[in-house]
C-alpha cells in the first residue's frame, strides 16, 4: 500500500523494538490521544505526568488502532488484548528513535521556529504559505517540547517537500536535544522578549537559551535572525559560535537582508514593502497587527531560503488567517441590534505581546456612538521577580490603545486598579468566574472587544462563553 507512513518493519527497525502478535503492513498515521485517533494509525502509550496511555489501550483498540506501541514492563497486563503491539523498552524513547529516523529518510527543506513570542503564528503562517510550492508538513498546535517534536518528525511523510518544526523551551539545555533530531537548513529566532523571566536571569539568559536552536543547523545551513532585536549581537555571535556557515537577517534596519521599508496598517490587514536583495515587493498579510508584519519578514525570509516560490507565497499571505486564542476574531451578533467585534487574543501573554494585542486594539475602531474599545487582561505569568512591574507597566500601552473600558483579572493585574486615569472605566476580579458575568453583561452594539491573557489564566473561557452567548453575524451573500 503506497500511503503508509511506516510500515511496520520499518517501525519495528527504527525504534529497536520487537513485535508481538500479527503486525500489519504498515499504519496510516501515529496517534497518542485515543479519544482523537484514526482507525490504522498506531497508538503510542506515553506516560505524561497526569495521565498513562497505556491505561487507554482498550480505548485505542476500540477506535481501530492498527497496533498498540507499549512498554515492556506493561506487557503481561496487556497481553490478552486482541491487537497486534510492538514492543520497547520505553514508550517515549521509542517516539524519539522514530522521529530520528524520520528525518534521516526525509529529502525535505527543514525549517525550525523558535522565540519568545510569534513561533506558532510563524509556524502556521509558513505552513501556509509554503503549500503552494510543495508538500507542507508542520507542527500540530504547540506541539514544541520533548514529546512535541519527536512525534510531529515521526508524522513526517517521506514525501514531505517542507517540514515546519516549532521548539519551545522553558529551561536551558530543552532546545538542544530537539533541534538535533530536527537537523533544520534554516533555524529561526522571531524575536527575544521578556517571557520565562521565574526561569532566567534576564534576556540575555534567555537568548543563550534560545541559540541552542543553531546547534542543529545542517551544514551550510542558515541562522535566521531579526535584527531589530535588542539581542541580534549576542545572537549574531551565538550562531558564529555554533558553526553557522550563513547568518541572514529581518527587519526594519536597513542592513536586513529581508527589509522592511513601508507598512500600512488597516483594521483588517496590512500592506508591506519589502525589500529582498535587489527587487521590491509590495505585499498584503490578510491578518492585521504591527507585530504580525515583523513575523511576516520572518516568513517571507525563511520560504526565500528554502526555495519556495516567492510569488506564490506572496499570494498566499493575502489569504492568511488568526488562529483561534491567536488574535482570531469573531463579528457577533447583538440581541439590541448591530453587532461587536471580538479579538481573541487568549492563547499566551507576555509584557510584548500584550503591548502588541493593545496596539492592535487600538488600530481597530469601534463604530456608532456608543462603540467602545474594551480590554479583558488577565496575569501574564512566568515572569519572575519582575512580574509586579512588568503588569504595572502596562498602563501607559493601555492609555495609548485608547481603551475605554478595562477588565482585568488575576492576581497580579490589581496593580492596574488605581494605575489608570478616571476616564478609563476599571473593573478588576481576581478569578475569571467573578470576572465573566460583568463581561457578558456590559458588550454593547458597536464594541471592539480583546481578550488577553496568560493560557493558565483561563481567559479562553471569557472567549467561548461570548461566542456560545452572541451568534455570529452571517455575511451577506
Amino acid at each position: 500500500m503506497s500511503d503508509w507512513l511506516w510500515t511496520s518493519a520499518d517501525m519495528v527497525e527504527a525504534m529497536e523494538g520487537r513485535p508481538f502478535g500479527t503486525l500489519p503492513a504498515g499504519i496510516t498515521g501515529i496517534s497518542i490521544d485515543s479519544r482523537t485517533l484514526k482507525g490504522g494509525e498506531a497508538f503510542f502509550a506515553i506516560k505524561g505526568d497526569l495521565f498513562d496511555g497505556h491505561d487507554f489501550a482498550t480505548a485505542a483498540m476500540a477506535a481501530g488502532a492498527g497496533l498498540l506501541v507499549v512498554n515492556e514492563s506493561r506487557l503481561p497486563a496487556l497481553g490478552n488484548l486482541k491487537v497486534p503491539m510492538i514492543v520497547v523498552e520505553d514508550v517515549l524513547e521509542a517516539l524519539t528513535k522514530l522521529g530520528i529516523a524520520s528525518r534521516e529518510r526525509s529529502t525535505a527543506q527543514i525549517i525550525a521556529v523558535t522565540g519568545s513570542v510569534g513561533k506558532t503564528t510563524t509556524k502556521e503562517a509558513l505552513r501556509h504559505v509554503l503549500a503552494d510550492s510543495g508538500k507542507v508538513h508542520a507542527s500540530v498546535a504547540s506541539f514544541n517540547n520533548h514529546w512535541g517534536v519527536p512525534l510531529t518528525l515521526a508524522r513526517m511523510p517521506a514525501d514531505t517537500d517542507y517540514g515546519v518544526f516549532e521548539i519551545g523551551m522553558n529551561h536551558h539545555d530543552e532546545i538542544r536535544p530537539l533541534v538535533k533530531m530536527v537537523r533544520p537548513h534554516v533555524a529561526m529566532i522571531t524575536l527575544i522578549a521578556p517571557a520565562h523571566l521565574g526561569h532566567f536571569a534576564n534576556l540575555e539568559e534567555i537568548a543563550v537559551a534560545k541559540a541552542e536552536i543553531f546547534e542543529g543547523v545542517v551544514p551550510g545551513g542558515y541562522a535566521l535572525l531579526n535584527r531589530d532585536d535588542k539581542r541580534f549581537k549576542q545572537l549574531e555571535e551565538l550562531a558564529e559560535k555554533a558553526g553557522v556557515e550563513h547568518i541572514v537577517t529581518f527587519g526594519e534596519n536597513a542592513r536586513s537582508d529581508y527589509r522592511l521599508r513601508e507598512v500600512k496598517m488597516h483594521p483588517t490587514c496590512s500592506c508591506m514593502t519589502v525589500r529582498i536583495g535587489s527587487e521590491e515587493a509590495v505585499v498584503k498579510v490578510g491578518v492585521p497587527g504591527r507585530h504580525i508584519v515583523q513575523n511576516m519578514l520572518a516568513v517571507l525570509g525563511a520560504a526565500h531560503l528554502v526555495g519556495a516560490d516567492m510569488a506564490k507565497v506572496a499570494i498566499a499571505m493575502v489569504t492568511l488567517t488568526a488562529e483561534g486564542g491567536r488574535g482570531a476574531r469573531h463579528v457577533l451578533e447583538h440581541p439590541d441590534g448591530g453587532s461587536f467585534t471580538l479579538i481573541d487574543e487568549s492563547y499566551n501573554a507576555n509584557p510584548t505581546s500584550m503591548r502588541a494585542s493593545l496596539s492592535l486594539l487600538q488600530a481597530t475602531p469601534p463604530e456608532g456612538p456608543r462603540g467602545r474599545r474594551i480590554a479583558i487582561l488577565g496575569d501574564m505569568l512566568e515572569l519572575g521577580r519582575q512580574s509586579g512591574k512588568l503588569h504595572a507597566d502596562l498602563a501607559r500601552p493601555i492609555v495609548d490603545a485608547e481603551v475605554n473600558v478595562l477588565y482585568i483579572g488575576g492576581r497580579e493585574m490589581s496593580v492596574l486598579k488605581n494605575a489608570l486615569p478616571v476616564e478609563i472605566h476599571v473593573e478588576y476580579r481576581q478569578s475569571t468566574d467573578e470576572l465573566l458575568p460583568l463581561v457578558m453583561k456590559a458588550v454593547r452594539p458597536g464594541d471592539v472587544v480583546m481578550v488577553k491573557s496568560s493560557k493558565g489564566i483561563g481567559f479562553s473561557r471569557i472567549v467561548k462563553a461570548l461566542t456560545n452567548q452572541f451568534p455570529p453575524v452571517v455575511p451577506a451573500e
